[in-house]
């Protein structure tokens, strides 16, 4: 093992959308330079303070981090297996194991933790250390918790209140047990199909999985998940058959088109930010293994990958705090990765940047030079891609458009349960540092939010029919209709008809265009229709209905049919952040009462540098 080095001092936290545009250094140099020395700093530090730990304010060994056990367990398990056994620092690894086993044995630790766990202790296993890392009866407790039988019942192999990527974290668990010796191989087979069975049933003719139960769920994790299945395969010894790595090269075909120079990743759907870009890490890494890819585009993929290590080192990780930030200066992620995870969130993470750059290094990309052609290399990538998930009652597709340096999508997807409502699964565009969602957050982003008299609030998000996708010359021209709006004070969608659309979106160089025709079959009284935009660049200024932007991507954005609109400054608003950064601006366009009755258009023109 390398000595450890510290070199990378440069913290971009003020940048959302930053990267440095000098080459990248190998991959395998910033996990042993930042992340591994990093990994050492929170080990040293739980050893020392105990339940006491704290990070950045957050004390972490309460119990609420549902994943935690197991994640500390991989992350000390990288560093023992990354230290050669001469090294002193291996026994202080390994002694530091076996203390902090003993102190959580009885914490919770549930689905995604107990998979971290029975992997850590196969690893340690085959290096042939698990009787040096894990007491007796520490081991005897753990062979008892650490049970996939917790989250899965028995009887019909069905989950229990999890989504339904869950059966590839329950397929891991029994594989890896198995390895140990604690079960037979029944389960994780069984397992295996439901997963299967699953993907098949859900993705269609497309090949990618609906997170939901048929609603229409396409988000980052449909495109991840044949990555994460191939991966449990192969580090449980098994071949992933030809119908996985056909999923796979569907997955790397809709991601190769939105590589670029900064390493950012997924612009939309829930778990993006940080987790939007070690997606592209796990699916890539996977495909190279597996020959899906071809040689130029294994190279170019380590080159991107390269990249989205040094934007975490870079970028993601804050030297103030001594963590990744995903929760400050400006940044806001969704509940499910709330500041009570901020220790899980950095182990999870190294141990995805650890594994992918391990079989980079297998490959025989360890130290070498990412590609100098990638950024010709990129110039030849094509303009526009359209990747359809679903067609039928229901169309369901994403739009991929690469335009003076940034890559722009067009979801038309429907969030299921809960996340129907949220702004990062509404069908507008984004762009990592220009156009933003926020997490969890209902802000009628760049969508008319249409409140009744009744008290019902209607958004035009989730019941996409009769997509079509032209292209004319220049222009890309995406249209689609509802039969009816969501209603969004349900938890789930449902679709209300008394107010029916057609939106059609012109994407143009420099310039984006919708225009919405919405028609009422009978006349529906509203209170109000209210849209607005969150911008990353402050001083922004509205005459009318145009807002202009003097800094950033954004320069303006000229909205007509949904009244006057005023800017008002969001910097200082916790509800208007980015995942990687605080939106500064807002604008607010809205109606007042008024009746629909007949049609209404409502049409916005975004310019952008």
């Amino acid at each position: 093992m390398r000595k450890h080095l510290i070199l990378f001092t440069a913290s971009l936290l003020s940048l959302p959308a930053a990267g440095l545009a000098t080459e990248p250094p190998p991959m395998n140099s910033v996990i042993e330079q930042r992340i591994l020395p990093d990994l050492d700093a929170l080990f040293r530090k739980i050893v020392a303070e105990k339940r006491d730990t704290t990070l950045d304010g957050v004390r972490v060994f309460t119990g609420e981090d549902r994943f935690l056990p197991g994640k500390v367990a991989i992350g000390v398990a990288h560093l023992i297996l990354h230290t050669n056994a001469d090294d002193p620092r291996r026994e202080i690894y390994l002694a530091g194991f076996r203390q902090i086993a003993d102190m959580t044995v009885d914490d919770p630790n549930d689905s995604w933790g107990i998979y971290y766990y029975v992997l850590a202790l196969q690893k340690l296993n085959a290096a042939g250390l698990l009787d040096r890392a894990v007491a007796p009866a520490t081991l005897q407790k753990l062979r008892a918790n650490l049970d996939w039988r917790r989250f899965v019942r028995t009887d019909d192999f069905t989950l229990i209140d999890l989504p339904n990527n869950y059966y590839g974290v329950s397929f891991g668990i029994a594989r890896q047990r198995a390895m140990l010796g604690w079960e037979d191989l029944s389960g994780s087979e069984t397992l295996l199909r439901k997963a299967f069975d699953h993907y098949r049933r859900y993705s269609g003719q497309f090949g990618f999985a609906d997170e939901t139960a048929g609603e229409g769920r396409f988000d980052r994790y449909s495109v991840l998940l044949a990555g994460e299945i191939a991966q449990r395969m192969l580090e449980s010894g098994m071949a992933p058959p030809d119908e996985v790595k056909t999923w796979l090269r569907k997955s790397v075909d809709l991601l190769l088109p939105r590589f670029n120079e900064q390493g950012t990743g997924f612009e939309y759907g829930r778990s993006i930010g940080v987790y939007g870009e070690t997606a592209f890490l796990e699916v890539f890494v996977v495909a190279a293994k597996l020959g899906v890819l071809t040689a130029q585009e294994r190279d170019m993929a380590y080159a991107f990958a390269s990249r989205i290590a040094r934007r975490y080192a870079d970028f993601w990780y804050d030297p103030e705090i001594a963590s990744v930030n995903l929760w400050s200066r400006g940044r806001r992620t969704d509940g499910y990765r709330g500041r009570k995870r901020i220790l899980g969130e950095n182990l999870s993470l190294s141990h995805q940047y650890i594994y992918t750059d391990e079989i980079w290094n297998e490959l025989g990309y360890r130290d070498r030079t990412p590609s100098p052609d990638f950024t010709r290399w990129l110039d030849t990538l094509p303009k526009r891609t359209a990747t359809w998930f679903q067609r039928g009652t229901y169309d369901r597709l994403v739009v991929t458009i690469r335009d003076r340096g940034h890559v722009i999508g067009l979801p038309l997807i429907n969030g299921g349960p809960d996340q129907h409502r949220n702004s990062p699964y509404y069908p507008v565009p984004f762009a990592t540092g220009m156009l933003a969602g926020i997490a969890d957050g209902r802000v009628p982003l760049l969508v008319p939010r249409f409140t009744l008299a009744d008290g019902s609030e209607l958004l035009p998000v989730a019941f996409m029919r009769d997509a079509k996708v032209e292209q004319r010359g220049e222009k890309l021209i995406v249209s689609y209709r509802q039969h009816g709006l969501d209603r969004i004070n349900e938890a789930t969608p449902k679709e209300d008809p008394r107010i029916e659309l057609r939106t059609t979106y012109t994407f143009e160089p420099g310039r984006i265009t919708r225009e919405d025709e919405y028609r009422a079959p009978q006349p529906v009284a509203l209170a109000n229709v209210r849209m607005e935009f969150a911008g990353y660049a402050s001083g922004a200024t509205a005459k009318g209905t145009t807002i202009r932007f003097p800094t950033g991507d954004v320069r303006s954005l000229e909205v007509t049919g949904v009244g006057d609109c005023r800017v008002e400054d969001s910097s200082n608003d916790p509800l208007y952040r980015a995942p990687d950064g605080q939106l500064n601006s807002r604008a607010v366009c809205e109606t007042g009462s008024w009746t629909l009755d007949g049609a209404r258009r409502i049409r916005w023109v975004l310019t952008y540098r």
